[in-house]
């Protein structure tokens, strides 16, 4: 007799925001949606370095909603463990997916070879997670599909990847198993965005993952945005001083970008150097070019956009500019302060309060970011502890993440109540307003699982 449930695995992003992995067994077939790396705090972090609660050789497949670190970043690790199946996403998805992981690998190679030299690792010889040779096993495994069309995976199971919004290639997967319609929303995107277009919206779902990051939270308007950023850049160059701006280096860079871009066309801020120092982000500029039917930038615009940026890609040149206190605005990753090039600044700058530190994006519960909006003014770099003077803003109408509002939208469409709602990549308050919201809109009920639970559902097949 054939198993007749599906059971649900929460491996990642349930109770927090990051390391998204949710895994479907039904008994016959095993399958990973998303495979993200836990950011933040200490406790989330050392779980990536545990071997996941599952067989991870017995695991088939696994789907990709979309490109950023806490959807993929563990797929080395996964690979490492014995995993040796298909990785699904769109072309995009996988495109930075690969840009991603090569930084990522980079950066822990680095850190680890700086620790050691150092001498401030508790460990000894401090290791990366993973290195750039094992980035080179894992992309053979990237297999692109399209959006919009249904893809046959296995025996009873298919597939389809639709538009959302948030960043390049992104997608909320429908998962036909057994009869059964489960929908994962990834993360998804705003309804009026700068670059990207509005996200679709599902119109059938027997068991819904819902994404739940600014649940209970409202963004002001992007045109509100605007005047803030130009005051602000007004402001800081005024008294001598630098804009930084820590950026996820994909979509959010290259939004940044835009705006000061057309702030600086419309003699709305002073023509000062204006850099982006990421080869990630360098790298995604090029994405944009090869993806146009998934974004509003015209070519030209994007052109002429980079012409007015010095785009930074070796780390000899950023040890340079860090250096240098002439004022100027200055975007490097990474946007929660885990990691990245913008952490070299920060080592000779946070002690100048004449520069500013603006926040454009959602900052996670333990990452630097998050202390440091929360006053906090000390900052731990490299090992060291490093006096923290700069003036912090934080603007938030620039999200990629739809707010509570949209979240609550991109359900309108879903004809018949689903069976189960399970919220998840949020933090507990956020995960308890969308659920109270949901209770109010449609009178549908929902859980929000724990981490490493197990939910199970029947399947509409007799077996």
């Amino acid at each position: 007799m054939k198993n007749n449930k599906i059971n649900i695995h929460f491996l990642g992003a349930a109770g927090t925001v990051t390391g998204s992995k949710y895994l479907l067994d039904t008994g016959e077939r095993k399958i990973l949606i998303d495979c993200g790396l836990f950011q933040g705090l200490k406790e989330l972090r050392l779980k990536n370095w545990e071997y996941p609660p599952v067989e991870v050789s017995e695991i088939d497949a696994v789907l990709l909603t979309h490109g950023h670190m806490d959807h993929t970043g563990y797929l080395p690790r996964l690979v490492k463990h014995g995993f040796n199946g298909p990785i699904y996403g769109t072309y995009p998805t996988l495109d930075i997916a690969k840009i991603i992981l090569n930084d990522s690998a980079k950066i822990q190679e680095q850190e680890a070879e700086r620790a050691n030299k150092e001498g401030y690792s508790k460990h000894s010889p401090a290791e990366p997670l993973y290195d750039l040779k094992d980035v080179e096993k894992t992309v053979p495994f990237f297999k692109g599909v399209p959006p919009g069309q249904w893809l046959p995976l296995m025996k009873n199971i298919k597939a389809r990847f639709q538009y959302n919004g948030h960043i390049l290639g992104a997608t909320y997967i429908e998962l036909d198993v057994l009869g059964k319609r489960f929908v994962f929303s990834g993360d998804i995107g705003r309804t009026n965005d700068l670059l990207l277009y509005p996200p679709l919206k599902p119109k059938k779902a027997d068991v819904l993952f819902i994404e739940s990051t600014y649940g209970g939270r409202f963004h002001p308007e992007e045109a509100r945005a605007l005047p803030e950023i130009e005051k602000l850049v007004n402001k800081t160059i005024e008294r001598g001083g630098s804009l930084f701006i820590p950026s996820f280096s994909v979509e959010r860079a290259q939004l940044m970008m835009l705006i000061f871009w057309r702030l600086l066309k419309q003699n709305r801020i002073p023509k000062v150097q204006m850099i982006m120092d990421s080869p990630m982000g360098a790298n995604v500029l090029e994405l944009f070019h090869r993806t146009r039917d998934w974004h509003r930038l015209e070519d030209a615009e994007c052109d002429e956009m980079c012409s007015y940026f010095t785009v930074v890609s070796s780390y000899r040149e950023t040890m340079e500019l860090r250096s240098d206190d002439k004022p100027k605005i200055i975007i490097a990753g990474s946007g929660m302060l885990t990691g990245g090039r913008m952490l070299n600044y920060l080592e000779t700058q946070a002690q100048n309060p004449n520069n500013t530190l603006l926040f454009v994006g959602y900052q996670a519960e333990g990452t630097r970011g998050r202390k440091l909006l929360e006053g906090d003014r000390e900052l731990k770099v490299y090992g060291k502890t490093v006096s923290f003077q700069m003036e912090v803003a934080e603007i938030e109408g620039l999200s990629a993440h739809a707010d509570h509002a949209e979240l609550l939208d991109w359900l309108s469409k879903v004809e018949q109540k689903p069976e189960r709602i399970f919220i998840v990549h949020g933090e507990k308050e956020s995960a308890e307003a969308l659920q109270k919201g949901i209770k109010e809109t449609y009178d549908w009920g929902s859980e929000i699982p724990e981490l490493y639970s197990i939910e199970s559902v029947g399947t509409n097949q007799n077996n």
